[in-house]
């Protein structure tokens, strides 16, 4: 993705992005783009599955907007989840979409176990829904 300035707004990647490169598209349309974040999760400071992390900037408004918002905190923030093997990555320019996937982001948090993280992570590899909205 092109760097832009865009002050204290920070404006998410959407279809058709003129910010994203052909490389780039490649990358984020089969997840090798995530392949770094693995180095966080060898520090601590991500785990493989959890609630996707946003920028600082939408946690912000997000919490303000949404009751509950600010739970998804009390985990280490994960490479995949619950809401992303169900589809709902991607851009969250809706009150919709954010809640649906704090909806599966707060379930996610309620009824971990290490099953629950095996079965995700192999959602996340071999089901298509993992994959749609890539961008």
């Amino acid at each position: 993705m092109r760097a832009t300035e865009e002050g204290a707004a920070v404006k998410q990647a959407t279809a058709d992005d003129p910010r994203v490169t052909r490389v780039g598209r490649i990358l984020r349309r089969f997840n090798i783009d995530e392949l770094p974040q693995v180095l966080n999760v060898q520090r601590g400071e991500m785990s493989l599955v959890g609630p996707r992390p946003h920028a600082l900037v939408h946690d912000m408004a997000f919490e303000i907007e949404i009751s509950l918002y600010a739970r998804r905190h009390n985990v280490k923030p994960g490479i995949t989840g619950w809401a992303q093997v169900n589809g709902l990555r991607g851009e969250t320019d809706t009150q919709d979409k954010i809640r649906r996937r704090v909806h599966y982001d707060l379930r996610y948090i309620d009824n971990w176990s290490l099953v629950f993280d095996i079965w995700i992570m192999c959602l996340t590899l071999f089901s298509r829904k993992a994959y749609s909205n890539a961008r």
